[in-house]
């Protein structure tokens, strides 16, 4: 089984491997970092529950499939939402937590670009396992 999965991920783009191992993964558990501060709960908290569906997914479909990109749908975009409304309110953060926040919005937009698309390929029958 680990090694299917190991296999799939290296079918993956380099590119996507990359984005997922080195950006896409740590930006949306970063708000571990901040759980000091009132923001950080919920960061995480959406942040990391639009990820660990995947990890039942990748077990059960032993591999990267257009099905790992539904459960980041509601999670992030709400995660999105909620964070642009609280950036562009009187009360912004400042400092590094907004900079960590920033980051996170334009990081989640452009992954849930390519969520929306897969999900619908997936909606219309695109399973396939990479």
């Amino acid at each position: 089984m680990f090694i299917d999965i190991y296999r799939s991920f290296r079918r993956l783009p380099l590119w996507v491997q990359i984005w997922v191992v080195f950006w896409l993964a740590p930006m949306n558990m970063g708000g571990l970092f901040f759980l000091d501060h009132t923001l950080g709960l919920g960061i995480a908290v959406l942040g990391i529950v639009g990820m660990l569906p995947n990890m039942i997914i990748i077990v059960v479909e032993r591999g990267f499939s257009p099905t790992m990109a539904l459960p980041h749908l509601i999670p992030w975009t709400l995660l999105v939402l909620w964070l642009i409304i609280v950036m562009t309110g009187e009360d912004a953060p400042d400092g590094s937590i907004a900079l960590y926040i920033w980051a996170l919005i334009v990081t989640d937009i452009l992954s849930l670009f390519f969520d929306y698309r897969d999900s619908f390929h997936w909606l219309k029958g695109k399973r396939d396992i990479a």
